[in-house]
């Protein structure tokens, strides 16, 4: 979404909303919903002058006032300001767009606190997504998120894929905001699966990173229901979005530097860190399906966090008690 036009219609929460980029460019985010009789305006992404509703011809300008009612006039006292798209909250921070549904909820810049600080060496607003894919899982959104976030599983888990990637990670950082974060050290990308016959290894780091980081990944979890790893090259992303208890849609995000995605080569090598993505996953995907299972019998117990390889798993399960209390 970089044009006055450009539109993406998603959910948040079980909501439709709209977010796109006025005439004078400036992002918002509206209700995806009629302001007439409710009916769903836009889908998925493109590209727009104005807003119509496909039921009754309703139209709308892209700062969500209503510009044109057809058969409207001998409504008394009808005027279009009366009938505004309803607005949703909406801020962009280091490259990651944020919706406010609720209007009581934290002011974004405290929830996030030192966030930009920490993340800024990944010069996170650069970054130019490769891939978007979304899927569902018959798991509870909690398992996804805690196994992206802690390395106990690896060498279990995927002993055969990435494990070998990983050195001992970092304690979790002492952050300001309502977010996790754990650095750990590795040898060149983290996210390529290389083999020995493999003439390429990798993308070139990130420009801005300097020292340690260029040799490590950042796993990071904004909550409750965003995560993202930050590596030498690129990042992952995740969001999720609970359907039912055992149930869970997941957004998977791959971004690069601009400059890497410029070269001509892209394409061709790119195609190696969607494997090594698509091959974690089904691993995680499994074992995840059998801790639902786990947790389905009123006997299941939840056990000790492991303090170095599970720090972040348990700084959530502390968040989210504090929250709830």
């Amino acid at each position: 979404m970089q044009q006055p036009g450009d539109y993406t219609a998603l959910e948040v929460a079980g909501m439709p909303i709209i977010l796109l980029r006025d005439h004078d460019n400036i992002l918002r985010a509206f209700a995806n919903s009629c302001s007439h009789r409710g009916t769903k305006l836009l889908e998925g992404q493109g590209q727009c002058k104005a807003i119509r509703c496909p039921f009754h011809s309703w139209t709308f300008d892209l700062d969500g006032s209503l510009l044109g009612a057809p058969h409207m006039q001998e409504a008394k006292n009808f005027d279009l300001a009366d009938h505004p798209l309803t607005p949703v909250r909406v801020q962009n921070r280091d490259g990651f767009i944020f919706v406010n549904i609720d209007g009581q909820a934290m002011d974004l810049d405290e929830w996030l606190g030192d966030f930009s600080d920490l993340h800024a060496p990944w010069n996170l607003s650069d970054l130019v997504t490769a891939r978007c894919t979304s899927f569902m899982v018959d798991f509870n959104w909690k398992i996804f998120l805690e196994t992206f976030n802690e390395y106990y599983h690896l060498s279990t888990v995927h002993p055969h894929s990435i494990d070998y990637l990983y050195d001992h990670p970092d304690p979790a950082d002492d952050v300001i905001g309502e977010y996790t974060s754990q650095f750990g050290s590795h040898e060149g990308t983290g996210g390529l699966i290389l083999d020995d016959d493999d003439a390429f290894r990798g993308f070139e780091p990130i420009k801005s990173l300097s020292g340690r980081n260029v040799k490590g990944t950042r796993y990071s979890w904004v909550y409750p229901a965003m995560t993202f790893a930050a590596s030498t090259d690129s990042i992952w992303m995740f969001e999720v979005s609970p359907i039912t208890p055992a149930r869970t849609n997941v957004r998977m995000t791959l971004a690069f530097p601009s400059s890497t995605v410029a070269r001509p080569d892209f394409e061709q090598h790119v195609q190696q860190y969607y494997k090594r993505f698509d091959v974690a996953l089904r691993e995680d995907i499994a074992v995840q399906e059998k801790q639902q299972a786990g947790y389905n019998s009123p006997l299941a117990k939840q056990g000790r966090f492991c303090p170095e390889q599970e720090p972040s798993v348990a700084n959530f399960a502390r968040w989210l008690v504090e929250s709830l209390i």
